[in-house]
């Protein structure tokens, strides 16, 4: 014990004891093999994605079209943290496809970014695509127009829709423009349709089998105009006698300002629809009168015109009550008959204009005389003597039986005379 106190008491044991003490702190500091820029000190490297980055491609636009490159793109960028928030900010780099050397056909290309700061690192997704090159080809299609046809109310038709410009100029890859089968403008209506519709519609080209292509157009839309209008059929009127005239007065002939009316409906409706009528009631007539009517019309036909006519009542009255009625006056009337030509010379030929399906002819007389009248008792022609080319108006001419009057519908027929051909 006295030997160990005389060995610590001495100056080299301390020595000694301090420079193992030394060493052993020197060794728990320092390390050559570990990399003291991780001890304790943060990092500065960061990541972020940067989604719908626009891409550009290169290419030869004059001669080339080019398929299958993204409109756009998600970049990560990696790097120090305020290398990477001004990159964010300013997006001042670019996304693009490089296809200056590009051949017509299918290939795989990278997408590639460049003005990039060289502290940051950017992974595009995706980083390669598919796309077809093809020759550039531009041509005039004819725009064509749709719509739903069930959207018609019930006694409405259209007529063909136009479009305006009635052409587009499409430019796309030859391959694509030769599959082009539709180039169409669809309007897009939902309610009931019962006038003209005009409106802006949007331009699809498809192909056979109804896929939209890819394509470039001049136009996007057009501007569609629809022509909707009523069902319709000229018909004539039948004067029907309601009641009867008061004693001694005899109702000589009864006629209207109009003899035929337009009737609008269904085409149903106008199939089954003949004539129209008038009532007059003759049993307050005292003598010749004049009356407005209405035009009454059948179920399904939903308006007529004119809607009242003016019918003139015609009269004899009897001052000696003899005891014996005269006969009955009526009126009936024959549509649609043929119009003859007579006196036009040999070296030309001619055609009726109008009216187009014959004429209407309104008879009146003694009922008996009435009843027994058919409509090839009547012939109605035009005389065309000294007519020369050209379209004429001429005077229609009736010849019929005596002891009854009549009235055409339409006094006046439109022909045309040309040369006969050689």
């Amino acid at each position: 014990m006295d030997k160990f106190d005389k060995l610590v008491e001495t100056r080299w044991f301390m020595k000694i004891v301090a420079l193992i003490l030394a060493l052993l702190l020197f060794d728990s500091v320092y390390n050559p093999d570990k990399d003291v820029s991780n001890i304790n000190v943060p990092s500065d490297q960061d990541s972020v994605v940067l989604s719908d980055i626009p891409v550009k491609t290169y290419y030869d636009t004059d001669n080339l079209v080019v398929t299958g490159v993204p409109e756009t793109v998600d970049v990560t960028l990696t790097g120090p943290i305020n290398v990477l928030q001004q990159a964010k900010a300013q997006k001042n780099f670019e996304v693009y496809v490089d296809l200056s050397d590009a051949e017509i056909g299918t290939e795989r290309v990278p997408i590639k970014v460049r003005n990039l700061s060289d502290k940051l690192k950017a992974t595009v997704d995706p980083a390669n695509v598919d796309i077809n090159v093809q020759e550039k080809v531009t041509k005039d299609f004819k725009v064509d127009v749709e719509f739903d046809q069930a959207l018609l109310e019930d006694g409405y038709i259209s007529e063909p829709p136009e479009a305006e410009p009635k052409y587009v100029t499409i430019t796309g890859g030859k391959d694509v423009i030769e599959r082009i089968s539709y180039v169409k403008a669809v309007v897009n209506v939902k309610r009931p349709i019962k006038e003209t519709v005009r409106r802006e519609a949007q331009i699809q080209v498809l192909d056979r089998d109804m896929n939209k292509l890819d394509v470039m157009l001049n136009h996007d839309t057009v501007d569609v105009i629809i022509p909707v209008k009523s069902l319709s059929k000229t018909v004539p009127i039948r004067i029907i006698e309601k009641g009867s005239p008061p004693e001694g007065v005899t109702i000589n002939n009864i006629s209207l300002d109009v003899n035929e009316v337009k009737i609008f409906g269904s085409q149903e409706a106008l199939d089954r629809t003949e004539n129209v009528r008038v009532e007059v009631d003759v049993s307050q007539i005292n003598g010749d009168t004049e009356l407005t009517v209405p035009v009454i019309i059948s179920d399904g036909i939903n308006e007529v015109n004119p809607k009242v006519v003016k019918a003139t009542i015609s009269t004899s009255v009897n001052q000696s009550d003899t005891g014996q009625d005269e006969e009955k006056v009526e009126s009936k009337t024959f549509s649609n008959l043929p119009i003859h030509l007579t006196g036009l010379s040999n070296q030309f030929e001619a055609s009726v204009q109008s009216p187009p399906n014959g004429v209407s002819l309104t008879v009146t007389g003694k009922s008996g005389l009435i009843e027994q009248l058919k409509a090839s008792d009547f012939q109605v022609f035009l005389d065309l003597s000294n007519l020369t080319e050209g379209d004429h108006d001429v005077k229609i001419k009736v010849n019929g039986p005596e002891d009854v009057q009549w009235k055409l519908a339409t006094e006046v027929a439109k022909v045309s005379i040309t040369q006969k051909e050689v």
